[in-house]
């Protein structure tokens, strides 16, 4: 069930307030960013607890950086140099993250107002995106269809071009299974299916390279605590965790993700063949729902994606798009207690 509400006004547009209801859970969505806002889903004692990380008012959500809860696009993550070539014609973008450009440029699609259809259990949000905007080509027509059900929040994303561009979609949720407001997020319990990653140099831009995660902080198949491990020397320069993973594929979940203190877990599975686990090392002391603070470490994301400046890597899968196709990637979020 879908019901609508108001969320506040932006530059005189009313935003409203989509939340799709299934049972104990409900996910909150608006379509300023496509944005997840809330997630609500009872605790081990029947306590409602919203776990999403998001904001009271619509100019926070455009004014703040960290993209919380936004569907990234055109491009989710880095392009080194913020620049590519396909077809043999180089494209330059907006250098938005230094000499790089990351999730899309300077107003990635989470910064834009999507369009919204309801239905059912369901929200699609659809975005035209034209040719040369932040530099990508091809006039691109995208959308995500949020449908929540029996306790899993799937995203099935869709896209085509009518010209050869590059695609990476993806959801910017910080998730903290303690409750938005908890802070720290080490007492969580964290196992990733992957066993290779991308290793980064400058910038946090790939070097092109693929590295098993054997003997470093990054092994986490077995399952970690992450307070045992974001103070490791290893994840230093990213201040915790900010890393491509290789995803093993396969029937199971990507991605588990526990909080014992409230019992709610989470399983991440997906159609695509990477994920940036963020441990949220650069999240800038902000306002929160509620008048809460969010701060560093205050949430984990858990990005399925194409690789980070795929479009420059040969050997990496391809986020390229040729113009007539249809791109279609599907990543859900099941929640459950323990």
């Amino acid at each position: 069930m879908v019901t609508k509400t108001s969320f506040g006004l932006l530059d005189g547009w009313e935003i409203p307030l989509l939340t799709l209801a299934d049972g104990p859970v409900s996910v909150e969505l608006i379509p300023l960013g496509a944005a997840v806002r809330a997630i609500r889903v009872p605790d081990r004692e029947g306590r409602s607890v919203d776990v999403c990380l998001g904001y009271d008012t619509p100019a926070e959500y455009r004014d703040w950086n960290s993209a919380l809860g936004g569907t990234l696009g055109r491009c989710a993550n880095r392009i080194g140099g913020a620049r590519f070539t396909i077809g043999g014609e180089e494209y330059r973008l907006t250098a938005n993250e230094g000499a790089n450009t990351l999730h899309g440029g300077a107003e990635g699609f989470h910064k834009k107002l999507w369009s919204y259809e309801t239905g059912g259990d369901s929200v699609t949000f659809s975005l035209d995106s034209p040719h040369g905007e932040e530099g990508f080509p091809g006039n691109l027509h995208a959308e995500v269809t949020y449908t929540l059900r029996d306790g899993t929040l799937t995203m099935e994303y869709r896209a085509s071009c009518d010209r050869d561009t590059v695609v990476n979609l993806s959801n910017h949720t910080y998730f903290n299974l303690a409750g938005h407001d908890a802070g720290f997020i080490g007492g969580h319990q964290v196992i990733l299916r992957a066993g290779r990653y991308t290793p980064s140099g400058a910038g946090n831009v790939p070097t092109g390279e693929i590295a098993p995660v054997d003997g470093t902080p990054l092994d986490l198949r077995r399952g970690v605590l992450l307070e045992e491990w974001l103070g490791d020397p290893f994840l230093e320069g990213t201040r915790g965790y900010d890393h491509n993973f290789v995803l093993d594929g396969g029937a199971g979940p990507a991605a588990e993700v526990c909080c014992p203190a409230t019992g709610i877990a989470l399983e991440v599975r997906t159609t695509l063949e990477g994920m940036q686990f963020y441990t949220s090392g650069f999240l800038t002391d902000r306002p929160g729902k509620g008048g809460t603070r969010y701060g560093r470490a205050g949430g984990l994301c858990l990005e399925t994606q194409h690789f980070p400046d795929a479009v420059n890597h040969p050997a990496f899968p391809s986020p390229v798009l040729r113009a007539g196709e249809e791109y279609r990637q599907i990543t859900s979020w099941r929640f459950s207690v323990r």
